[in-house]
């Protein structure tokens, strides 16, 4: 599995129209959460970030908001976002534009029940250039990151994920880990340590 912990400038370069992180000198991070809302997973992100008044931006699955919106609405009550990651997790190099933006579509019906905001991350970073068009003339903000915790990756373990977060982590960086079942184990060590990692160095975790 072929990854950037910490996304290259070059990489930034080349699509300059996506939100990679955020310029400032402030001790501010922004961590993301892909996949959910998963009932009990998302609870306890929940809960974690509250014991450290830290907020968060869910990426969503539309289908899973279906299935969960009570979950949905507790993400907005505790004062979180919550951001677009399509109906189906479609990956964007295998669909046709279209269907894509369809799909985006659809799951938006869930999320402007709870949100206005138009914010969008595409499932596993693939997206073609034709569908990020078409979805920023729909008035989509295309949120990437520069730190990716890695926290799906079955090989590696759980010391390795937080060192990803601690060791690339920094002002106006946008982490993502994922409130998913697969990524439960590793997320259940590293986001508390996490948190508590930061917070001492006098930072705060605000949405984008």
């Amino acid at each position: 599995m072929l990854y950037f912990i910490k996304t290259p400038n070059w990489i930034k370069r080349l699509f300059p129209k996506f939100v990679w992180n955020k310029t400032t000198t402030q001790k501010v991070i922004y961590l993301t959460f892909d996949d959910g809302p998963t009932p009990k997973i998302t609870q306890w992100v929940l809960s974690e970030l509250e014991k450290y008044q830290a907020k968060a931006t869910f990426f969503c699955i539309g289908k899973n908001m279906e299935s969960h919106p009570k979950m949905a609405q507790k993400i907005i009550a505790k004062g979180h976002r919550i951001g677009n990651h399509t109906q189906n997790h479609l990956n964007g190099w295998h669909t046709k534009t279209s269907v894509y933006v369809a799909n985006v579509l659809e799951a938006n019906q869930q999320i402007s029940k709870f949100s206005n905001q138009l914010l969008f991350r595409p499932p596993y970073g693939k997206i073609k250039n034709s569908q990020a068009k078409a979805l920023q003339k729909l008035g989509y903000e295309i949120v990437m990151w520069d730190v990716l915790s890695a926290d799906f990756d079955t090989s590696i373990s759980k010391e390795k994920c937080l060192n990803n977060v601690i060791e690339t982590a920094k002002n106006g960086s946008i982490v993502v880990f994922h409130d998913s079942i697969k990524a439960h184990e590793k997320l259940k060590y590293v986001l508390p340590k996490v948190l508590v990692y930061f917070t001492k160095r006098g930072y705060v975790f605000k949405v984008l």
